[in-house]
């Protein structure tokens, strides 16, 4: 089983963490704001340290791949390059949303009928967002879309939706349906890509080291204007 670092700075979060065996081994978080260029490379350069004290080396990074704030991903991506670079090792990009997803699931395990809405800010009431089912599969993409007392309606008639996100607490008034449950304090971590890198490790579900972009969320209005093109074909 590979040994993985995980770099995760795609809101005002910072965390690093390390797997071996599928087990972290490492951990750090900042919660303090967007302090990415000052912390992560020390995060990884201590998880670097508990590997060494090991007598191992890193088998690949993961780092979270977008949406997210642009100069939290450049920051987290450029590092997690710099790794791979440096030790000839792959880069595993994992969704933003998948990692918030498969926390959120974790915490409401009890509704399995549930689906799950992941938001991320996009500011005003703009949001990205995608839908998933208990087993993290895909029943929407991600899509940039601004929410409405019309959002989500149709679903939550006959449908519980989970809500949860640093974009999700702006749309609580908004989205009022007995229906929709809203999970507070889910943010993107670094030991929520443990499971999803092993996968994507094993799967060898590398990206282009010399070529891979993150998903900004500066790309918002971009998004926006080419959903409502392709929903009018």
């Amino acid at each position: 089983m590979p040994s993985i670092i995980h770099i995760e700075t795609s809101t005002n979060v910072c965390s690093v963490a390390l797997s071996v065996d599928n087990k972290v081994l490492f951990e750090k978080v900042s919660f303090e704001g967007p302090s990415h260029a000052a912390l992560a490379g020390v995060f990884v350069e201590e998880a670097i340290r508990c590997l060494k004290e090991k007598n191992l080396k890193p088998d690949a990074i993961a780092v979270s791949g977008g949406p997210g704030s642009y100069t939290g991903l450049r920051i987290g991506v450029s590092l997690a390059k710099g790794l791979c670079f440096g030790y000839d090792i792959p880069l595993i990009p994992i969704h933003t949303l998948e990692i918030i997803t498969s926390q959120a699931i974790c915490e409401n395990k009890s509704n399995p009928d549930y689906l799950y809405c992941p938001m991320l800010d996009a500011r005003r009431m703009e949001v990205y967002s995608a839908l998933y089912d208990v087993n993290l599969q895909p029943v929407r993409q991600t899509e940039a879309e601004i929410i409405d007392e019309t959002s989500y309606a149709e679903l939550l008639s006959g449908q519980k939706i989970c809500f949860f996100g640093n974009g999700a607490e702006k749309c609580k008034p908004v989205i009022t349906s007995p229906n929709a449950l809203f999970i507070d304090k889910v943010v993107p971590l670094a030991t929520n890509m443990v499971e999803l890198a092993e996968k994507a490790f094993q799967k060898k579900q590398f990206a282009d080291t010399a070529y891979y972009d993150p998903f900004y969320l500066k790309d918002f209005v971009a998004t926006v204007a080419k959903n409502k093109v392709l929903g009018e074909r």
